[in-house]
């Protein structure tokens, strides 16, 4: 008897949440629909745009004004 419950409402609450987590990620997926391919050939360093990017022209701007 795990936590204190019988082990059939332990295996349900257990499927229950499994469930749950993977609705949730097939939901986050769906919404924000990554790009999955592949492309032929990497790309160079710097050549990629990143999330970042905002950050580094902030860090540059700081290290400008120093």
């Amino acid at each position: 008897m795990p936590a204190g419950v019988s082990w059939p409402r332990y295996l349900r609450m257990l499927g229950a949440s499994i469930l749950a987590m993977f609705a949730g990620a097939e939901v986050v997926h769906q919404y924000y629909r990554p790009d999955l391919t592949i492309p032929e050939l990497p790309p160079k360093p710097g050549e990629l745009r990143t999330e970042l990017l905002g950050l580094k022209q902030r860090q540059d701007a700081a290290s400008q004004e120093n």
